[in-house]
């Protein structure tokens, strides 16, 4: 490795520091991770589950300057502070808000921001940060892991720390920070996505035929209708997991017509979405896994079908690592309407550990 020079390293790092001292940092220099959008103010517009970006600053505070596009609803945003975690921070509609963040102490510090909820939730917009020495934090140059998945995956109706789940609305229990995706990607270092939709399934959702998730990926919102694309090289996973099916397995509500699952239909829309998914990203090891809130024969039927999944595609694609396949085991989950909680996730999680971990190395 050549050296730097000591006056020269002197500099760099004193000019580094110069240029990014400063008491404001507009959202356009923000370097977030997951799906996101700038608009036409230079606003970040954070979109999916888990969305984040950081920041450093001196001091004893800082202030986030944020708004919603929907003046009669109501987000969540949630945040760590010097490496550890804090809370959710709720987001009324109307005029843009400002947060304060307080660190307790004075000196430098770190805060990273997640947005709680999903993308159907509704989007969270940053306008800019302010406090003293700002500077904008890039992830670190690690693995990156997509998780694709339903409500499960987002996080959804986990946590009723602060609300009881008969209040409220159904984002107001979102906990995206503690789903078990982001759960693996810390404990391994990595970096993670979340592309999820509550109540999405391969080819119909758990109380209606569309949409899918093969019918939403490729918009940067997961909306049905949406004309907005996200730009696939944005980011480069290195593992790709699925988590899908728990939908398609469903009853229904018992209002809407709902037909007995078919697994033909299933096992040939799953073979479709993960070559669509290689197509995006043709190096990234393809992971399915199944789902803790089936059990009986849908858990059996559901384990064979990923497995049929995996041998079309292994068969397809001869010289690309093979799928791999996670059976979780069923959960009598404790969160809200049927979902796992906070403390589920964390059992799910260091189930996944030894799976991701292979999966990386």
């Amino acid at each position: 490795m050549k050296h730097i020079p000591l006056f020269l390293s002197f500099l760099f790092v004193h000019n580094i520091y110069a240029q990014t001292k400063k008491p404001t940092l507009a959202a356009n220099e923000l370097k977030p991770f997951g799906r996101f959008a700038f608009d036409e103010h230079n606003n970040l517009e954070l979109i999916s589950s888990a969305a984040h970006f950081g920041f450093g600053f001196t001091g004893k505070e800082c202030v986030i300057h944020a708004f919603l596009n929907d003046a009669s609803g109501h987000n969540y945003l949630q945040y760590e502070l010097d490496g550890g975690y804090q809370k959710r921070i709720r987001i009324g509609g109307g005029d843009s808000l400002q947060i304060p963040i307080d660190a307790g102490t004075n000196g430098r510090h770190t805060i990273w921001i997640y947005k709680t909820t999903e993308a159907t939730t509704g989007p969270i917009f940053i306008n800019r940060i302010s406090g003293n020495d700002l500077y904008a934090l890039t992830p670190p140059d690690v693995p990156l892991i997509e998780f694709i998945g339903n409500s499960i995956t987002c996080g959804a109706a986990a946590d009723s720390s602060e609300m009881p789940c008969s209040v409220g609305d159904y984002h107001d229990h979102h906990n995206a920070y503690y789903a078990y995706g982001p759960r693996v990607a810390r404990a391994l270092h990595a970096n993670f996505l979340l592309s999820s939709v509550s109540g999405i399934g391969i080819y119909r959702t758990w109380n209606m035929d569309s949409p899918s998730m093969p019918m939403v990926y490729e918009n940067k919102d997961f909306l049905e209708q949406s004309t907005r694309r996200w730009d696939f090289k944005t980011f480069t996973p290195a593992v790709v997991s699925i988590a899908l099916g728990t939908n398609d397995l469903s009853h229904g509500d018992g209002v809407h017509p709902r037909s007995p699952f078919d697994s033909a239909v299933f096992v040939s829309k799953y073979i479709s979405f993960v070559k669509l998914v290689k197509s995006k990203y043709p190096k990234a090891k393809i992971a399915l896994l199944s789902s803790p809130m089936i059990n009986g024969n849908e858990r059996l039927l559901l384990q064979n079908c990923l497995s049929a999944v995996k041998k079309n595609i292994d068969a397809v694609y001869p010289s690309d690592h093979p799928v791999s396949l996670y059976f979780f085991e069923p959960m009598n989950a404790g969160g809200c309407l049927g979902h796992p909680s906070v403390e589920d996730h964390a059992i799910l999680a260091q189930q996944l550990i030894p799976f991701f971990r292979n999966l990386l190395h």
